[in-house]
């Protein structure tokens, strides 16, 4: 019988991401079926592939000098992540909202933001990088 191990922690997984900029390892830390939600986009986007690529492209918009985790509460599966950034001289204050299952896998990522012209703002720069990153897969 092998030892019960505990998974590494999904935020500290996240933390090195972040501290690193290096969104590569994003795939590894969510579950097949893991929901995201968008600050800026109605409906909940459905699975590892479409959360990754979102991510991705907020790597990108979100995680420049500026950028700091400034509160968290973590619980068992969840956590609410506290940060800001300043993006093109606005100042962007918002949360990361993660659950994750036995296995230490994000199975939920929600992203809250404000002000109204941070959201706007994000809304643009994530339009733009999602379309570049399609156009680079054709």
């Amino acid at each position: 019988m092998q030892p019960h191990t505990t998974p590494p922690s999904p935020v500290a997984a996240w933390h090195d991401l972040v501290r690193r900029h290096d969104p590569t390892g994003i795939d590894a830390l969510l579950a097949d079926q893991v929901v995201f939600w968008s600050p800026v986009v109605h409906k909940p986007q459905q699975g590892r592939a479409v959360t990754t690529m979102y991510l991705t492209a907020a790597f990108h918009v979100f995680f420049n000098d500026s950028f700091r985790y400034v509160r968290e509460i973590v619980g068992a599966q969840d956590a609410v992540l506290e940060f800001e950034t300043t993006i093109d001289g606005i100042v962007v204050n918002g949360v990361d909202l993660l659950r994750w299952d036995d296995a230490g896998r994000i199975t939920e990522f929600k992203v809250m933001v404000r002000p109204l012209k941070a959201i706007t703002l994000i809304h643009e720069k994530m339009a733009a990088m999602l379309a570049s990153a399609a156009a680079a897969r054709r």
